[in-house]
């Protein structure tokens, strides 16, 4: 599985973003879609997970402010990022694996290259 994240970009406190997660050479279908991201001089953390059955998962930080969905037609998971803040600023991938557990990186096999993402205060 080829994963390729797209949608990051710089903008201001309270903006939106989407994030994208385009998957090729295999379908996404059964499979839980993990995004994680990683802010300069931090470890990489969990961010959000949706499972093949769609049900979805959030880090305490993002629960309520960002929304994750997967449209399987598309090979696609997306990431709807809203009332950012600058400590969101970070390089954000998307991870694909069997199980939908954000603390757990291992489950995880196939990973993208990740996209950046600058919130300005």
């Amino acid at each position: 599985v080829q994963l390729q994240a797209s949608g990051g970009g710089l903008v201001q406190t309270g903006d939106s973003l989407r994030l994208s997660c385009a998957a090729s050479g295999e379908s996404l279908d059964y499979y839980a879609i993990g995004w994680f991201r990683q802010a300069p001089g931090k470890e990489r953390e969990g961010v959000s997970c949706i499972s093949s059955g769609g049900d979805s998962t959030y880090s305490q930080s993002v629960k309520g402010r960002f929304t994750i969905s997967r449209d399987d037609a598309k090979n696609t998971v997306y990431l709807q990022m809203n009332s950012l803040k600058p400590e969101d600023t970070a390089v954000y991938y998307c991870a694909v694996g069997l199980r939908c557990i954000l603390h757990i990186e291992d489950l995880y096999d196939y990973w993208g290259q990740g996209t950046q993402v600058t919130v300005s205060s």
